[in-house]
């Protein structure tokens, strides 16, 4: 899909401006460090049954309700601030995926303790050696052999609500795979 920039797009990145701005700015692009991959996975599980407009549009509301996620913040989070997040408007009010996110913080730090690099090492240890080019929406898999194997991973690690789907969700997020579609402007770019 061309854009009136005239600059062709993946059709999901088209409109409104927060999705195409995502689409020209950080999706695919690879993410690295532990809070910024925190924040990827917190966001992908709570996107979970929603559109990702949804959570895009909340992600303002989400960083400051999460201090930044801040992974050692988040993990000490106790009943108050689960009470807190619970009655935010500005985000999505989930007691499972709130919970979700503190469990995946610890986990987060735990990660520190068992592995060499930590979570940055783990979830990079599942990016495939490469990707085919998707020339349509329907090309771009919902899961993937290494989606699957990076959730069971995740799990093995105490990680919740990381499924083969969130984590493809993730890993497209985060640059591991390029799903941009065959004449995209981003396509290869990453």
């Amino acid at each position: 899909m061309v854009g009136e920039d005239g600059l062709a797009r993946c059709s999901w990145g088209a409109a409104p401006d927060v999705y195409r701005e995502y689409h020209d700015t950080e999706w695919a692009v690879p993410v690295h460090g532990e809070r910024a991959l925190f924040e990827r996975i917190t966001l992908e599980a709570f996107q979970s049954g929603l559109s990702w407009l949804t959570i895009l549009r909340k992600r303002p509301a989400f960083r400051h309700a999460f201090d930044g996620f801040d992974p050692e913040r988040v993990a000490r989070y106790g009943d108050g601030d689960r009470a807190r997040l619970l009655s935010d408007a500005g985000i999505v009010r989930n007691r499972a995926k709130v919970d979700a996110a503190v469990t995946n913080a610890r986990a987060v730090l735990e990660l520190r303790e068992r592995v060499d690099g930590g979570l940055d090492a783990l979830f990079w240890s599942h990016a495939p050696a490469g990707s085919p080019v998707p020339k349509t929406m329907g090309d771009v898999p919902p899961t993937t052999t290494e989606s699957v194997a990076l959730a069971r991973s995740l799990k093995r690690h105490g990680f919740v609500f990381v499924g083969p789907t969130t984590a493809y969700a993730a890993m497209q997020a985060c640059g591991l795979v390029d799903d941009h579609l065959a004449g995209c402007h981003r396509r290869g770019l990453a």
